[in-house]
């Protein structure tokens, strides 16, 4: 028998037990589109709520979990509900920013200060590398040092700058993505203002410069200074031009000394907005770009580009006092609260930021320390209790250990009694053998009523008994594996004809051993899945 013939026989349209990963799960993607009230829709962990919070009054929380204990589902389930509450909702929305994907931010750190390296290193010269008592030579490891040099602004850039590409992008797009572009009309002169330069200075996009010059239009912002320059120097050609050309062919020619003077005095005035705009406009543009280029350490923007995004901003605008050119902290929470500004402009009530994932970027490969480096400096009540501001922090279960190793200025700067902290997603046999069940009948043919998990199983086997082997997996991912592995060698070892579509209880206890055995040398570290 197969597994086809297994689930065909019991109305079951779809594996419910073969994903392993929320983001490639269709089961759980379509489990997640459905109504709270839906029996299906039961795959919610009990503390879920708790981590939501009210969608339209953003909150932070922090949570811990084990690999596989449902984290990545979490957060697809947080971006769902906050999908159909800006639905529901158009005048309280929430606008979500996914700080999930860390593999650029640290790929560009390590890359800056690569050549941050090389360009202080001697020419001809090569680092001596450091050599132990025995003499072999000890090697820090790649990337190490980047991780002992992230900085909360850091993360408030990259937070910004992601924000800032989706926002952008949208408006943009106008009718060409599935995303709603939103209407900038209503927007005040000073909102949109703090909108062009969040675009001109944290805009990841591709040709980020022409896109600043495309926001000017949209948003119907007056010409900055400088075309106003470009067009003094080509208009500023005029009149010499017309004065030699005058005194050519007139009468008495050049000859008079105050037509000389008149010429040089144009001439000279002519002359002066070329400098000022081919040279000393170009000059305080480029020195800007390259300080901001400096602070800005986690986007990818080359100086050329910033300078042409810098040269369509108004003179207010590059003031250095407002623009991320130190390491301040206090400036780069005024580009939030701009940011936040700018949203309130658009309808959107809040911001919700998502940081998960922080285990897989290729630079921590579940490295303990170097996860601890890249969260820590994010541990602030300040950046944590912002207003209008809710930050979810899913969290691996390793920074939760870290955690109690701290003192107590850490937990008097974090004030984790204030974050809704989950100190550990942990799952009991029987939510998670109501989660199999909702997976299970959400995967029944349409029309068909529901059925029991454990109706599945020979009569011997009760719910309890399911229910205490679940126990044992402790987390959804291994749950979903006892279950598939109970159905597929069942399927193994019986014939299709002999019609037993019901898993025997030796083989369940075998499997629930084999499983349980797994999971412990999983948490021990000695097997790899």
């Amino acid at each position: 028998m197969n597994l086809s013939q297994f689930f065909e026989h019991w109305k079951i349209v779809e594996n419910p037990f073969r994903g392993e990963e929320a983001r490639n799960d269709a089961v759980f993607a379509r489990m997640s589109a459905l109504t709270t009230g839906d029996p299906a829709a039961a795959a919610l962990h009990s503390d879920f709520e708790k981590v939501l919070g009210d969608p339209a009054r953003p909150s932070t929380a922090i949570v811990f979990g084990e690999k596989g204990s449902g984290k990545t589902a979490m957060r697809l389930q947080i971006e769902a509900r906050i999908a159909r509450h800006n639905r529901e909702s158009p005048d309280q929305r929430m606008f979500v920013v996914l700080y999930d994907d860390l593999n650029g931010f640290l790929d560009r750190l390590q890359s800056r200060a690569a050549r941050h390296a090389d360009a202080a290193r001697p020419a001809r010269t090569k680092p001596r590398p450091a050599r132990s008592r025995n003499g072999a030579e000890q090697r820090e490891p790649d990337g190490a040092e980047v991780f002992k040099r992230i900085r909360l602004v850091d993360h408030i850039d990259a937070i910004v700058s992601t924000g800032v590409t989706r926002l952008v992008t949208a408006l943009m797009s106008r009718g060409r993505s599935d995303e709603p572009a939103p209407d900038v009309h209503g927007l005040e002169l000073a909102a949109r203002r703090d909108l062009l330069l969040l675009q001109a200075l944290y805009d990841a996009g591709e040709h980020a410069d022409e896109r600043t010059r495309r926001l000017r239009r949209l948003l119907h912002l007056p010409p900055p200074p400088a075309v106003m320059w470009t067009v003094l120097v080509v208009l500023g050609a005029i009149p010499p031009v017309a004065f030699v050309v005058w005194s050519i062919f007139s009468p008495q020619g050049a000859q008079d000394l105050w037509r000389l003077v008149v010429l040089l005095v144009l001439l000279g005035l002519w002359f002066g907005v070329l400098i000022r705009r081919l040279v000393v406009d170009r000059f305080r543009v480029r020195s800007l770009a390259r300080r901001l280029q400096r602070q800005l350490r986690v986007l990818d923007r080359p100086e050329r580009s910033l300078a042409r995004a810098l040269d369509a901003l108004s003179s207010r605008d590059r003031d250095a006092e407002v623009l991320p050119v130190t390491e301040s902290e206090d400036i780069r929470y005024a580009m939030l609260a701009r940011l936040r500004c700018v949203l309130a402009g658009l309808g959107y009530a809040g911001i919700v930021v998502i940081v998960d994932r922080v285990d897989e970027p290729r630079l921590v490969a579940g490295d303990a320390e170097r996860m601890r480096q890249l969260i820590w400096p994010m541990m602030s009540n300040k950046f944590l209790q912002q207003d209008a501001i809710g930050f979810k922090l899913l969290l691996p279960i390793e920074l939760r250990y870290a955690v109690f190793k701290e003192s107590s200025g850490f937990f008097q700067e974090a004030r984790l009694d204030k974050q809704n902290m989950i100190e550990r997603l942990s799952w009991t046999g029987a939510t998670l053998y109501d989660l199999c069940a909702a997976r299970l009948n959400a995967c029944r043919a349409e029309g068909e009523p529901p059925i029991s998990l454990a109706a599945m199983f020979d009569e011997d086997v009760t719910r309890q008994d399911l229910i205490d082997a679940l126990e044992q997996m402790h987390q959804p991912r291994d749950a979903f594996k006892f279950l598939y592995r109970c159905f597929s060698e069942h399927c193994a070892g019986v014939p299709a004809e002999s019609g037993q579509y019901r898993v025997p209880r030796l083989l369940m206890e075998t499997v629930r051993r084999q499983e349980a055995e797994r999971v412990q040398q999983l948490h021990r570290g000695i097997r790899p899945a």
